[in-house]
């Protein structure tokens, strides 16, 4: 029986729905979004740098997770629609592994840069005289740096042991993308090790990024609350409410994706939790945070 299994060496991505009728408006939609959002989040990065004004940790910080939104959009959305305009909707494993790994490594990217950046309102805020000493350009380099370098290394303990598994029982991914967990689901070999992984350090970085984005958060709400000046009050609720939106909507659909469910195939194929942290979220992240900014629309 052992002899008569074919190892499967391309997949199947069967889409966000296989209705014929919604291909076209879907493909029409979805790269309005991809357009929108390559220039929402790359256009800040060009405000950013074109002005000397936004060359402060706040803006460095803000370019670097508009950075990481960009790449986590362009991981997934040309391929989805190429898939939606090439029927066959083949990907090979290697590619499918590309893809994860480029996904995977832009999401825990950004999971480290929002700490980041609640940490620089922290110290804005709560240490006003010593912000410009303790930011320093220096700190700010290095704080960057670690954050693309646990994204760059994190997915490649994943992608290596992809290598473990073998795919023979089906071809077929019901996701738009090469999402990790629905591999699971249709491997021939036990992917438990694979899952208690992605589980463990899941539950991990999140636990620990959100955790630490709450304190900051936290001290910089009751240090928000003893100032007497009502504009000082009013500027700083504005920029932190941007940012603890964002925070909410990146880590309320990961942790139902990657922590929630825990075990259980049938739930690993949730496609609405990953069409939001994927696509939706880098969309909206450069607005939020620029439209709600005086010195970004000024710039602009």
């Amino acid at each position: 029986m052992e002899a008569n299994k074919t190892q499967v060496t391309e997949f199947v991505l069967m889409g966000l729905t296989d209705i014929p009728e919604l291909q076209v408006p879907l493909f029409l939609v979805f790269l309005t979004i991809y357009l929108t959002t390559m220039v929402g989040n790359l256009g800040l990065i060009y405000l950013i740098w074109r002005d000397p004004h936004l060359h402060n940790p706040m803006y460095l910080f803000l370019g670097s997770l508009a950075f990481a939104d960009a790449c986590t959009s362009s991981s997934v959305t040309p391929r989805m629609l190429v898939n939606v305009l090439d029927k066959s909707q083949k990907i090979s494993l290697f590619e499918c592994m590309v893809q994860y790994y480029f996904f995977g490594s832009s999401a825990t990217t950004e999971c480290f840069l929002l700490v980041v950046m609640a940490y620089d309102r922290y110290e804005a805020i709560c240490n006003p005289l010593l912000y410009p000493v303790v930011m320093s350009n220096r700190l700010c380099t290095w704080l960057i740096s670690v954050s693309y370098a646990i994204g760059f290394l994190h997915p490649i303990i994943h992608v290596g042991l992809l290598f473990r598994l073998t795919f023979c029982r089906s071809n077929i991914i019901h996701h738009f993308y090469c999402e990790i967990l629905p591999l699971y689901t249709i491997s021939c070999t036990d992917p438990s090790i694979n899952a208690f992984v992605v589980f463990i350090f899941s539950t991990f970085i999140q636990a620990f990024t959100f955790m630490s984005i709450i304190v900051s958060y936290t001290r910089v709400l009751f240090a928000i609350l003893k100032k007497k000046t009502e504009r000082g009050r009013s500027k700083a609720f504005s920029t932190c409410s941007a940012h603890l939106l964002s925070v909410s909507l990146f880590y309320g659909t990961l942790f139902f994706m990657y922590v929630l469910p825990g075990s259980g195939p049938d739930q690993y194929q949730d496609k609405m939790y990953s069409l939001f942290y994927t696509i939706i979220i880098p969309l909206l992240n450069p607005f939020i945070y620029s439209l709600r900014n005086k010195e970004v629309l000024e710039t602009l």
